[in-house]
């Protein structure tokens, strides 16, 4: 599994962790729809979400036990646990309006 975590471990306030986005990419290894995805989502998780995000980049290839308790039904698949409500999208998400839609994030 890759790893790539930004995320603020002295809580403070209720409302801080309301704004912590937990976020899983599911990938199938290095293919190019993979790579391209991984880029676009740490892209625009630096621009619209910085330090306020965890990205657990999640090869199904070496964690299967994790894609099958998440149903997934295509690749790449990205989860947002929270803030609630669940959402998922897929591919590459190199539409940057209908990822931040997904998220339930403006941009700017």
């Amino acid at each position: 599994m890759l790893q790539g975590t930004h995320e603020n471990q002295d809580w403070n306030d209720g409302d801080e962790m309301n704004n912590h986005f937990e976020l899983n990419l599911y990938i199938a290894g290095a293919s190019s729809n993979s790579i391209r995805a991984i880029a676009n989502l740490r892209e625009i998780c630096e621009k619209y979400l910085k330090e306020r995000y965890t990205l657990r980049v999640i090869d199904v290839h070496q964690e299967k036990s994790l894609a099958s308790q998440e149903q997934l039904v295509a690749l790449p698949m990205l989860i947002k646990s929270r803030p609630h409500p669940e959402r998922r999208l897929i591919g590459d998400m190199s539409d940057t309006q209908k990822v931040l839609k997904g998220l339930g994030i403006s941009g700017e």
